[in-house]
């Protein structure tokens, strides 16, 4: 379990980014061809500052499929 910091919940979402513990802001959806189906999405979240560098790993890779502000994206898995 991860440590909980005192301007945090459980339920606070946070960056991906590895050793952040910042609020997440966005949403990257992503694939990887070579293992997941088209329509698979996976996700990272990322805080304002870490969007920049998340997006580029995955997009050089060809895995990102959206970047969306966290508070309008809607999972495509969930009815």
């Amino acid at each position: 379990m991860l440590p909980i910091g005192p301007d945090e919940s459980p339920a606070t979402p946070i960056c991906s980014a590895k050793g952040c513990r910042a609020a997440a802001v966005w949403v990257l959806a992503w694939n990887n061809p070579k293992l997941h189906t088209p329509e698979r999405r996976k996700t990272w979240l990322a805080c304002e500052e870490h969007r920049e560098h998340l997006s580029q790993f995955l997009g050089v890779r060809g895995f990102l499929k959206d970047v969306v502000k966290f508070e309008d994206w809607q999972d495509p898995e969930v009815p």
